[in-house]
């Protein structure tokens, strides 16, 4: 519809996977899931649930009459009563039963956890992509010598690989933190409206290994490795702040990706795709605006910002549950990982179409080089003959002169021919080009690169390439 508000993370960024996870199919097949699986332990420890009850349940998990449930939430105000009584309806026979003991975030927040769990195992699927295109592109160019830059000023030279390598590093740790999150998620279980297991206790005449059971027969049933081990109501609210500082870390790897590409480009030494029909600028048709790198910055500044949602959540919970997460959280949490999801589908396409211009890179190299090179043509005059300290303060007077005739006259850096013309160094011009090899002056880089793809980022990434590339599409 074109006469709402529609948030652009559904309709123009993030990818249909990730929509799903967070989707209202979902979420309400998944309550019913576990609502299911709670009448399925409840049987198997004894209590009076039919298999009959259990199997037309099984038989509803996702034939979910929207209408219903909206209709019984105006009456109830009760979102979670409204679904039991929508499921009870769909399956008359286990209307009774559904719900057995259970409070509203056995089903809420239990299946956030399950979002959780889905949305961090795509998002670790595509930041293994991204890493995988980005070794390629560093191996492809670990010997191609570049300027390095500090304070964006030019610095001694690095190769085009060896800076990707900078960017696969913060994307590895990023990795690294959404492994850890994935592998230490667990589910709330079934604790009941303080977190006691009162109400379980009390259906199973307190027999407390039962409840226990319970428990991990339903974590059993989702595949997670257990159950927290204390809680009030709901699972603490630091899970949220936690998975949400994963994303960040992720955001921030990105926008620094994307932002050291935004200025390589306004250097014309490596640019993002630009496809054959794109337009540049509405007013400027020469231009090749770097769009994607801006978004991919955009939107992980959005998820920076975001990151705070569940933290001052966190900061703020009252005892055993109060609801001023609710709200928030149903809005924050999804809403971090379609962006983060966004951002890596970008990172992904341009990582994949990164093109290159290695002469633009070498006469930038070249136009610094004799500045680099002094010292090694300073120690080569020594061993001439020439006095050290007086070479040093000649190869200064000459950089400043070449320096001026560069900024204030705009013209090429003559260093080579004034040391060239200067007796004083007792060298040709064939001999100082000698100390200009580019490749003379990149250290360890292409070891470096073979050494952190081969020992680092391919074991990591391993368990998680298919043989298939994940398919994105940048919609608009």
């Amino acid at each position: 519809m074109n006469n709402v508000y529609e948030s652009p993370l559904s309709s123009r960024y993030a990818s249909k996977e990730m929509l799903y996870t967070f989707s209202s199919d979902m979420k309400f097949s998944t309550w019913r899931r576990l609502w299911l699986s709670l009448a399925k332990a409840e049987r198997a420890l004894g209590l009076p649930i039919t298999q009959e009850q259990v199997d037309e349940m099984a038989a509803h998990l996702t034939d979910i009459d929207y209408d219903m449930a909206r209709q019984r939430e105006k009456e109830v105000r009760h979102d979670v009563m409204a679904h039991v009584y929508t499921f009870g309806k769909a399956a008359p026979k286990a209307a009774g039963i559904i719900h057995l003991g259970a409070t509203s975030a056995y089903v809420g927040d239990n299946t956030d956890i399950i979002q959780i769990r889905e949305g961090l195992l795509l998002v670790r699927k595509k930041l293994a992509t991204v890493l995988d295109k980005l070794a390629q592109f560093a191996d492809a160019h670990k010997s191609q010598p570049t300027l390095g830059f500090t304070h964006f000023q030019p610095a001694q030279l690095t190769t085009v690989g060896k800076r990707a390598t900078l960017w696969m590093n913060e994307l590895l740790m990023d990795l690294n933190e959404v492994e850890y999150r994935i592998e230490n998620l667990r589910m709330l279980g079934s604790k009941g409206t303080t977190g006691t297991q009162a109400s379980f206790m009390e259906l199973f005449d307190g027999d407390e290994s039962k409840v226990k059971e319970l428990e991990k027969r339903i974590a059993d049933d989702f595949g997670f490795a257990g159950v927290v081990p204390v809680s009030g109501q709901t699972y603490s609210r630091k899970i949220d702040a936690q998975t949400l500082a994963t994303l960040a870390g992720i955001a921030e790897s990105a926008s620094k990706f994307a932002t050291d590409l935004r200025l390589l480009q306004h250097l014309k030494e490596v640019e993002e795709p630009f496809e054959k029909n794109q337009i540049g600028s509405s007013a400027m048709p020469y231009k090749r605006n770097p769009m994607r790198s801006e978004r991919i910055c955009a939107l992980a500044r959005y998820v920076i910002c975001d990151s705070l949602n569940p933290a001052f959540t966190s900061a703020t919970q009252w005892f055993e549950r109060t609801l001023d997460d609710s709200a928030n959280k149903r809005i924050s949490v999804p809403e971090a990982f379609l962006a983060v999801d966004a951002i890596l589908n970008i990172m992904i396409n341009v990582v994949s179409g990164l093109v290159v211009y290695p002469k633009v890179i070498e006469a930038h190299v070249m136009n610094e080089l004799p500045f680099m090179a002094t010292e090694n043509i300073m120690m080569d005059a020594v061993k001439r003959g020439g006095n050290r300290q007086d070479l040093h303060e000649r190869i200064r007077e000459h950089s400043m002169a070449a320096g001026k005739r560069i900024k204030e006259e705009g013209l090429e850096n003559d260093m080579v021919d004034r040391i060239a013309g200067d007796p004083m160094f007792g060298m040709t011009r064939e001999q100082i080009l000698e100390h200009l090899d580019p490749s003379a002056y990149i250290g360890r880089c292409p070891s470096q690169v073979d050494e952190f793809l081969s020992e680092c980022v391919r074991p990591a990434i391993a368990p998680y390439l298919t043989g298939e590339d994940v398919k994105v599409e940048i919609n608009l």
